[in-house]
C-alpha cells in the first residue's frame, strides 16, 4: 500500500469525467451532492476502486436517474425503492446513489428504520472513520474534503475506528464486527483499542446476521494478502467461536510428561498465509484452512508414539461438508475440491519421507487428477518447520516427487484415465448382466495397472481380462 501523500489545502481532483456530469446536473437540480465512503477512503490511499457511492441531499433516485440520462439515455438504471437507492454502470464502473438519511435500530434486527437527513446524519451512521469522509461534488466545494471524525488522521495513523461509540455502532449493525476485521486485514491496520473491546463484548450479536453476509464478509477476510491477520483477531475477539468455532478447537498445546505437540490453530494459519502467496483460488485457499481441521478430534497420546492424529485427513473430509453446509458454501464441485485436497494432503508428505516408487506416484496421480498441481501447493504450504534444514529436506524430496509424477504420467497417462475396458465390453464378452462380478474384473484392471503389472492400453488391459475372467470360471462367448 502507497504512503498516504496529504493535499494540504483539502481538494482532491476528481478526474473521472462522471464526477463533472454530477456536478452539472446536481447544479441544474439544484441539490447537494457528495462522493463517499470507500471510493474517498481509495482515492486518499492511492489504491483502485470501481465503485462509486453518491449521497444526495434529496432524492438519491432522481439524481442518479437524471445524470444517467446526461451520460447516455440508453444507460439502465436499477432502482430499490425501499432503500432510497439506484445504480448504474458506466464502462467499469459501479455508480450508486442514496439519498442523505438517519437510522435506529431494533436490538433483534440490523435492518433500520431510515428517516431523510443531512450530510451530518449520513456521516454519522457510516461503521468507521475511514469511511465517514466525503469529498462535495457542487460549485461551492468541488473536490473539498468534509471530514468531521479525523479519518484522515487515522488513515495516517493506520487505525481502524468507529464514528460513534463502538458498542452502539457494532451493537446496531454486528456485521460491522466483521467488517472492523476485513478491513484491518486487507489495509494492515490496527483496531483502535476501545473497538477491539467492544468486538469482545458484542460478539454474540453475530446471531442475529444471516450465514451469507457472515460468510460473504470471511471470503473477503481470506482472499486478502495476509488472511491470518483477521483469523487472530477473530480468535482474540471470541468472534470465531460463532463463525468457525472447529478452527478455533485446534488452538493449544497439550504436554503429556515432556512431549508436547505444535499448536495446529497457529500452524493452519502459517499454511493459509503460505498458500495466500501462490494463490488467490479461494478453495485452494479453504483447503488451507481445513488441511488439519480434524486433528482436534482424532488427536491421541500413548507412550511409544507420543502424539498422534491418525486418520485425521478422513476424518476432516467428513467435518468439511459440516462446515459448508453451515456456511451455506457451495456443496457441489467446490467442496468436492476442497474434500479431495484434505483427504489427500498427507500423501505427497509421505512420499517425500519414503522411497517414492512408481506405483505408489500413479496411484497419487490417479485420486488427485486434475488437481494434483493444487495438491502440491498445497503440500508446499504446510512445511511450517523453523529448522531450515528440515525446510531443505522436504523441498529437495517434493522435487523427487514433482519430478516423479511428470514422468509416471507421460508413460502411463494416469491422470484422470479410466480402465481401458469397460464395464459394458466385459458384459457383452461374457454374457454377464450387470452385477458384482463385472465391477470386480474392473478393478483387477484398474489395480494391475497402477501397480505396472499392466501397461495402461486396451490390449494389454483386455489380455489382462481375460486371465482374472479365466480365474473366475468364467468363458467367453464365442
Amino acid at each position: 500500500m502507497s504512503e498516504i501523500k496529504l493535499n494540504l489545502t483539502m481538494i482532491f481532483e476528481l478526474p473521472h469525467p462522471v464526477f463533472h456530469v454530477v456536478k452539472r446536473v446536481a447544479t441544474r437540480e439544484k441539490v447537494d451532492v457528495y462522493v463517499v465512503g470507500g471510493y474517498v477512503r481509495d482515492l486518499i490511499l492511492q489504491r483502485e476502486n470501481k465503485d462509486i457511492d453518491f449521497v444526495v441531499v434529496g432524492s438519491g433516485i432522481n439524481l442518479a436517474m437524471e445524470v444517467a440520462r446526461e451520460i447516455n439515455p440508453n444507460i439502465e438504471v436499477v432502482e430499490y425503492r425501499n432503500f432510497g437507492t439506484a445504480m448504474f454502470r458506466v464502462d467499469d464502473l459501479c455508480i450508486e446513489f442514496v439519498g442523505a438519511r438517519k437510522e435506529s435500530y431494533n436490538r433483534n434486527s440490523r435492518n433500520p428504520v431510515v428517516e431523510n437527513g443531512t450530510l451530518e446524519d449520513d456521516q454519522n451512521r457510516r461503521d468507521f472513520t475511514i469511511n465517514a469522509m466525503a469529498i462535495g461534488l457542487n460549485e461551492h466545494n468541488f473536490g473539498q474534503l468534509i471530514d468531521p471524525f479525523d479519518g484522515l488522521g487515522d488513515l495516517e495513523q493506520k487505525i481502524i475506528r468507529t464514528p460513534l461509540d463502538p458498542d452502539i455502532t457494532f451493537s446496531d449493525d454486528p456485521l460491522r464486527m466483521l467488517r472492523a476485521v476485513r478491513f484491518a486485514t486487507q489495509l494492515g491496520f490496527t483496531i483502535h483499542d476501545t473497538a477491539f473491546e467492544a468486538l469482545s463484548r458484542n460478539a454474540e450479536r453475530l446471531t442475529i446476521l444471516s450465514q451469507e453476509r457472515i460468510t460473504d464478509e470471511l471470503n473477503k477476510i481470506i482472499l486478502s494478502s495476509k488472511p491470518s491477520i483477521g483469523f487472530k483477531i477473530l480468535s482474540k475477539t471470541g468472534l470465531l467461536t460463532y463463525i468457525l468455532p472447529e478452527l478455533e478447537s485446534l488452538k493449544g498445546v497439550e504436554v503429556k510428561g515432556e512431549q508436547g505437540h505444535k499448536d495446529n490453530f497457529y500452524h493452519t494459519l502459517e499454511v493459509l498465509d503460505n498458500i495466500s502467496r501462490t494463490t488467490y483460488n479461494l478453495w485452494l485457499r479453504w483447503a488451507a484452512i481445513l488441511h488439519d481441521i480434524g486433528k482436534s478430534k482424532t488427536k491421541r497420546f500413548d507412550n511409544t508414539h507420543g502424539w498422534t492424529f491418525h486418520g485425521h485427513e478422513v476424518v476432516g473430509v467428513k467435518m468439511t461438508e459440516k462446515i459448508f453446509k453451515r456456511l451455506k458454501l457451495p456443496t457441489t464441485q467446490k467442496m468436492k475440491y476442497v474434500q479431495k485436497l484434505v483427504l489427500l494432503h498427507m500423501r505427497p508428505i509421505v512420499l517425500a519421507q519414503e522411497i517414492v516408487t512408481d506405483s505408489a506416484i500413479r496411484r497419487l496421480l490417479f485420486e488427485a487428477g486434475d488437481d494434483i498441481d493444487d495438491l502440491m501447493l498445497l503440500c508446499d504450504a504446510d512445511i511450517t518447520s523453523k529448522n531450515p534444514q528440515k525446510v531443505a529436506r522436504f523441498l529437495e524430496n517434493y522435487r523427487l516427487v514433482r519430478r516423479k509424477l511428470v514422468e509416471i504420467e507421460e508413460k502411463d497417462r494416469i491422470r484422470n484415465f479410466q480402465p481401458p475396458v469397460t464395464g459394458e465390453m466385459i458384459m457383452e464378452r461374457f454374457g454377464l448382466p450387470p452385477c458384482k462380478t463385472v465391477g470386480d474384473i474392473k478393478d483387477a484392471i484398474k489395480e494391475a495397472i497402477l501397480d505396472g503389472t499392466i501397461e495402461n492400453s486396451y490390449e494389454a488391459a483386455w489380455q489382462f481380462a481375460l486371465s482374472v475372467a479365466k480365474k473366475m470360471g468364467l468363458n467367453p462367448i464365442k
